[in-house]
């Protein structure tokens, strides 16, 4: 077997996607930390900025929805580097528009136009880096990928505390716009420019409906990446009412919660994909890391009068627990043929941001009934069932030959 050296990791394909991805987790985050600042410039009243604030995030969510339907086709009619350029021109335009926006109509459209870029560029950066590295080193280029980005979270939190939410918007747009320098002179994957000459279906969405097997496959591909989101949208992101509930000494700061939950990501997500190449077992590792994110759960939920700095070492905790995005991801995009790889693997990420929807109603619902720590204990478990449920019976994909089609 012939060795590879970091070089092999690390090469232009690998930077691209890493900083590409750097910039979509810098706005995602950016936009929930300058909230406040933002819309109370814009003379929403105090009392209204959280609602007004669910609006403008669910606009983004279905932005997301739409466009990682979208760019998924586009991506293996087109190619993936059209959809790499693509997403990151419209979210890098759509951030620098969203610094000048004076209403809350424009402010929403600008949400939705970034939520249909942002939904574009981690699945096509994954499905081109599983493609273009030897399969014997492909966890390692996807974990790059994934805990370089993650660490986007870490400057928005420094840059939306720092500049005002004008300046942080624009600052978000500049970067992606400078990426796209660097991409001038990455290419598409070998597989994918094969498929020109060969007859072949190419970014059908409704092929993953049309065989029950194949729709086991998607289904399965978006369950295990639940728990990951559970713990972000509902521990995370409810981290000051929860650590009042949990009687935690101190006040949290919800932006410094959620940078130290990525924080613990981007460290996870990096030693997941190293985990999953020493093992060689992409299923062994999710199972394992969703094993920790149980234990973090339990240990955050059943805590009581931690100080607040503990609780952040807890978030950073649950962070690392929950790092397995890019293996599942990985997972998601060895499972299907060249033709529909960009199709699953952009959709299926954006799939399970969409399943924040049905967690956090679930958990709403739950709490006015069982209260705030109880429900998410509750929530917490359902999702984590369901993770590891769907993780049985797949394939391990682990250097798994990725030059196959998907047939009817």
């Amino acid at each position: 077997m012939k060795s590879h050296s970091w070089k092999d990791v690390v090469n232009l394909t690998v930077i691209v996607g890493a900083l590409g991805y750097f910039v979509d987790i810098f706005d995602l985050i950016l936009f929930p930390i300058i909230r406040t600042k933002s819309l109370t410039d814009l003379g929403v009243p105090a009392d209204q900025i959280l609602p007004t604030f669910v609006y403008l995030f669910n606009f983004q969510m279905i932005g997301m929805l739409v466009g990682g339907v979208l760019w998924g086709i586009l991506g293996d009619k087109k190619g993936r580097m059209s959809v790499l350029f693509g997403s990151i021109t419209l979210y890098s335009l759509a951030n620098i528009a969203n610094a000048f926006v004076t209403t809350i109509p424009a402010y929403a459209a600008m949400r939705f136009l970034a939520g249909l870029g942002l939904s574009g560029e981690l699945g096509a950066a994954i499905t081109l880096v599983s493609e273009v590295l030897p399969k014997e080193i492909r966890s390692y280029g996807t974990a790059v990928v994934a805990s370089v980005g993650i660490t986007g979270a870490l400057v928005a939190d420094f840059v939306g505390n720092t500049l005002s939410w004008r300046g942080a918007f624009i600052t978000g747009g500049v970067l992606g716009l400078l990426l796209l320098i660097l991409r001038i002179k990455v290419t598409d994957s070998g597989m994918f420019k094969n498929l020109a000459s060969q007859n072949v279906v190419k970014g059908n969405f409704l092929m993953l409906f049309t065989s029950f097997a194949r729709f086991s496959r998607y289904l399965r591909s978006i369950l295990i990446g639940v728990p990951i989101w559970y713990v972000v949208a509902i521990l995370v992101a409810s981290s000051p009412e929860l650590a009042k509930s949990l009687g935690v000494v101190g006040a949290v700061n919800p932006g410094h919660a959620i940078a130290s939950c990525y924080l613990g990501l981007a460290i996870g997500d990096l030693g997941s994909g190293f985990i999953s190449q020493w093992i060689a077992s992409r299923k062994k590792t999710v199972l394992m890391f969703q094993g920790f994110t149980l234990a973090a759960v339990l240990a955050t939920l059943l805590s009581r009068g931690m100080p607040a700095q503990a609780y952040y070492a807890m978030c950073v905790a649950l962070g690392f627990s929950a790092g397995y995005w890019a293996v599942f991801v990985t997972i998601a995009s060895e499972q299907f043929g060249t033709n529909m790889r960009a199709t699953v693997t952009v959709t299926v990420p954006n799939f399970v941001r969409g399943a924040v929807v049905p967690i956090t109603t679930g958990f709403l619902a739950l709490k006015a009934h069982w209260g705030l720590v109880n429900s998410a204990l509750a929530i917490g478990l359902a999702c984590l069932a369901v993770g590891a449920l769907s993780l049985w019976g797949m394939e391990e994909t682990h250097a798994k030959d990725l030059n196959f089609l998907e047939v009817d």
